[in-house]
């Protein structure tokens, strides 16, 4: 196990994601941030407080639960677990910033535009991950990364926040 991003790694890195994201959207204005299930919606709530730090507006925030729409549903599980998307605001005519932890083969993603499509009709949707690890399997990439790790396939690469594992910290396994 190797550490790639500590704590204060991880702040900054959030710290240049609100800014480029608010720069390109040329402000607050009609942005909201939808986190993907599980460290997505963390990574989102952080760039929230971030975006309200710098802009002094606070901007809605949602939760999407993507699990129906994955392509490998049979394969996880006969009974798969289905959580609450928690997303209470239209986001017809928002810029939506789609937030997850790592980007990988594009599919999560892929389960995500269904789902957001699903809620409304967006004027944008932007992609902003913590980690790209590469290997894409779908013409998908990110408009906003915090750090770009050229992995093996044999690797993985495990983003860990406070809230959900005690520490916040980025590692990679498997080397």
């Amino acid at each position: 196990m190797k550490e790639i991003l500590d704590k204060e790694s991880i702040d900054r890195v959030i710290k240049r994601i609100a800014h480029e994201l608010l720069e390109k959207n040329k402000g607050a204005k009609d942005l909201c941030l939808i986190g993907i299930r599980n460290r997505g919606v963390c990574l989102a709530r952080r760039l929230h407080e971030s975006i309200q730090d710098i802009e002094h507006k606070n901007i809605p925030v949602g939760v999407l639960d993507i699990t129906l729409y994955r392509d490998d549903l049979t394969l996880i599980s006969s009974q798969p677990v289905v959580h609450k998307t928690e997303i209470d605001f239209d986001i017809t005519d928002k810029h939506v910033i789609l937030v997850d932890d790592v980007l990988y083969t594009g599919r999560t993603v892929r389960a995500a535009l269904d789902a957001l499509i699903d809620l409304g009709r967006p004027k944008t949707i932007q992609l902003a991950v913590l980690i790209d690890r590469g290997h894409r399997e779908l013409p998908i990439r990110p408009d906003y990364t915090g750090k770009q790790i050229p992995t093996s396939k044999k690797e993985t690469i495990e983003v860990r926040f406070t809230e959900s594992d005690g520490k916040d910290e980025v590692v990679i396994t498997g080397t």
